[in-house]
């Protein structure tokens, strides 16, 4: 008897920590955030959203996800582009999972546009970049929640690589309305509140003119990824919005040594 092929999963690491680990915990604690924003009428290309701990980042980052129900029948594809914390490489990573897993079940890996940009010297496979990384996995199960459960996932890890590059990758994946590009990246790490405040309004103001020229590694973690869909959004002549900017010294934990935390919807 031919055995049944088992889809590989790629099972969360960071549920418990970042976020609930109980689903009905976390689709509570997912609501409650989103319910706290007042509706808006913007029609996100593009979102930039932070991958903290949802006590920290979540207030921020429901910020911007609350504007994606009026639309999810409309979006059938997001591309999720973050930094890589654990593994160095040089490039992006793709995923060979099927599925991503969150304690609110699966979402479906959008292979056809994967296999698209596999081409590209840049991509490659690296399964183990992906394992152990919560920038991208924290933003699922607010997907999971804010679109419908068919919606496909193309999920990339940025390495060391050129944010033109990056922008390149962008472009062959940005197809019309049923495409949303998402990149997940905090601000600046690990300075006092208002050193950070200071810091953050500066990189919020080089986002909403998008200027990539303007952003460096100690103003956002995931520097290389935002700057490439600022490019990708000069070519476009899309318009930046600023939905919120704050720190954990604001939503979470001590002013002494903060993280930043910003939200940005590109039309």
């Amino acid at each position: 008897m031919e055995r049944r092929r088992v889809p590989q999963i790629r099972e969360p690491a960071v549920a418990g920590l970042f976020y609930p680990d109980d689903p009905l915990l976390l689709q509570q604690q997912i609501e409650g955030l989103l319910a706290r924003e007042a509706p808006a009428s913007i029609r996100p290309k593009a979102l930039i959203v932070p991958h903290a701990g949802y006590i920290y980042s979540g207030p921020v980052a429901a910020s911007a996800y609350s504007l994606l129900p009026p639309w999810r029948d409309q979006i059938h594809r997001v591309v999720l582009l973050g930094p890589a914390h654990r593994v160095a490489f040089t490039g992006i990573a793709a995923s060979s999972a099927q599925y991503f897993a969150t304690p609110l079940g699966m979402v479906r890996v959008d292979h056809e546009a994967m296999n698209s940009i596999l081409t590209s010297p840049l991509v490659h496979l690296l399964d183990e970049a992906h394992r152990d990384e919560h920038s991208l996995e924290v933003q699922l199960p607010f997907l999971q929640t804010v679109l419908n459960d068919t919606v496909g996932l193309v999920p990339l890890l940025v390495g060391d690589a050129n944010p033109r590059d990056v922008a390149d990758i962008i472009e062959a994946l940005w197809d019309g309305p049923e495409t949303l590009i998402l990149i997940s990246s905090d601000l600046s790490h690990y300075h006092d509140y208002h050193t950070a405040q200071h810091l953050d309004q500066a990189t919020s103001a080089a986002i909403s003119q998008l200027n990539p020229d303007a952003i460096d590694y100690p103003q956002a973690c995931g520097r290389t990824p935002v700057n490439g869909l600022l490019y990708a959004a000069q070519h476009h002549k899309l318009h930046a919005t600023t939905l919120d900017l704050r720190n954990s010294g604001d939503t979470a934990g001590s002013r002494d040594r903060v993280v930043g935390y910003g939200a940005y919807a590109f039309s």
